[in-house]
């Protein structure tokens, strides 16, 4: 799988541990929310970079006590008609304040990174090759957007009324 992140390929210096496999501390490392929930004394505790992979329908806000702890929530999307990974994303993001990476992982399209990258998401695991080429060309589509987000992007009208505000000047 290749990694876009902040509108580049990179290198992914994360592993996904099954839940029988052990954290090492000097391996950036994302388990499953309900093993986080089951070890969480203990993987908080610990030197290792840490990460929890999500699923729709796992409660995010359940998280929220180690947001400041773990450096990555990777968001699963099982088919990409799937949306509750997007309303996961804003919870983190808006309602909680989460300012590490909240990364895509499933069946994402390209399609659909717009979407996403408005909802909160800033980095998404995709097909190596032509698919992480196309996903790079998609980053650069569009500059301008209608609606405000919290990714900190404003709105096109926003921006007209700055200008004619200080235009007024």
């Amino acid at each position: 799988m290749a990694l876009i992140k902040n509108g580049t390929q990179v290198s992914d210096q994360w592993i996904t541990a099954d839940d029988d496999t052990p954290v090492q501390a000097d391996i950036p490392t994302i388990v499953s929310y309900k093993r986080f929930l089951a070890e969480r004394e203990t993987l908080v505790r610990s030197r290792a970079e840490l990460g929890v992979k999500v699923s729709p329908g796992e409660d995010v806000t359940a998280l929220e006590r180690d947001l400041p702890r773990l450096q990555v929530i990777a968001l699963d999307f099982p088919k990409f008609t799937d949306g509750r990974s997007y309303s996961a994303a804003r919870i983190l993001r808006q309602r909680l304040g989460f300012e590490g990476e909240i990364r895509a992982t499933g069946d994402v399209l390209r399609d659909q990174y717009l979407f996403m990258q408005r909802a909160g998401f800033d980095s998404y695991e995709v097909n190596d090759g032509v698919e992480a080429r196309q996903w790079l060309d998609a980053v650069r589509e569009f500059s301008h957007y209608y609606q405000p987000a919290p990714n900190g992007t404003s709105a096109v009208w926003a921006r007209r009324h700055a200008h004619l505000a200080a235009a007024a000047e």
